[in-house]
């Protein structure tokens, strides 16, 4: 493995006037490193909600965890029906708030539907998915972030490998990863049509990227990423250590993963589509009210949300 670092401490990024401890540096001038994680990943226990001491144990081991079914029946067509009219919507395809392909000009994404949308609201207040989340987190949560991820038949980009908390913590200001997100397919997750891949067990590693964030960094980055992106290396490392596991399922199932396991996606060639509900639950004890640890300001608040308000209240 890359050279880990055991003293992760060092001072706030210089663009950021704080001094406030940052306890996982990242785009710095040096070369990359793997830092030790500092932060439990599970912080609650069987008695505090829905999951069992055994899916308990299997998140703290690899990192993310499976739901069956969590949405079927009138719920799903429901949500499927939502997710064209959204996609077919000019207005919503004009908001700053939804991300486009960069060749086929579809909707890759589309942010802060928690907010926005009474359908996809009630979901991420749901005490199906909320409870969870509590559970895991040991805490009252609030949503960081939400959108619907698109990925078109034939058309549809990949996602690199990168950790949510790094971005995170980057761009955002989250002082650790005591965060969860929540996958919720709307289609089915074939091996093909690129669904989610964790490398399973890489969540209690942090890798330090190298370089400036741009100013600006999410206007790029939500369409091709670059800043914060592991070298490599390093992911070679990571790969022939914890493998990847390729999470296939039925649309109605959902994943839950830890902010810091190192994920990505393949682009789409096939005739299906894949496409998703994907809400960030972070705990109200590690809120975002510094500045970012490594960017001149934080990002919009459709992205990294400054509403603290607990979810599922």
């Amino acid at each position: 493995m890359t050279t880990t670092i055991t003293e992760n401490s060092r001072t706030r990024h210089d663009t950021a006037p704080s001094d406030a401890v940052d306890r996982y540096p990242t785009r710095g001038e040096t070369g990359p490193a793997v830092l030790t994680r500092e932060d439990p990943v599970v912080h609650g226990s069987e008695q505090d909600g829905p999951l069992e001491s055994d899916q308990l144990r299997s998140f703290e081991e690899k990192g993310y965890l499976t739901i069956d079914q969590l949405i079927s029946g009138d719920e799903l067509e429901l949500f499927k029906n939502e997710l064209k009219r959204l996609a077919e919507d000019p207005d919503v395809k004009k908001d700053h708030r939804t991300v486009v392909e960069a060749k086929s000009d579809e909707v890759r994404s589309v942010f802060d539907i928690h907010r926005t949308n009474e359908i996809f609201a009630k979901i991420a207040n749901d005490p199906r998915v909320v409870e969870r989340a509590r559970q895991i987190l040991g805490s009252d949560v609030y949503i960081h972030q939400s959108r619907i991820n698109y990925k078109p038949s034939f058309t549809g980009k990949d996602f690199t490998w990168h950790s949510d908390f790094e971005t995170w913590h980057a761009e955002d200001g989250m002082p650790g990863p005591r965060a969860v997100s929540i996958s919720i397919s709307l289609t089915d997750n074939y091996s093909f049509n690129g669904p989610l891949m964790i490398m399973p067990g890489s969540h209690k590693h942090y890798i330090s990227a190298v370089g400036a964030t741009p100013d600006d960094n999410h206007e790029q980055s939500l369409v091709m990423q670059g800043a914060g992106v592991p070298d490599k290396a390093t992911l070679t490392e990571f790969a022939d250590r914890f493998g990847i596991d390729v999470l296939e399922g039925p649309a109605g199932g959902a994943i839950m993963f830890d902010s810091n396991c190192m994920h990505a996606s393949n682009g789409n060639v096939t005739p299906y589509s894949r496409s998703n509900v994907f809400i960030v639950y972070n705990s109200v004890e590690n809120l975002t009210v510094e500045e970012p640890f490594a960017a001149s300001k934080p990002r919009p608040e459709h992205l990294g949300s400054r509403d603290f308000t607990p979810a599922g209240s």
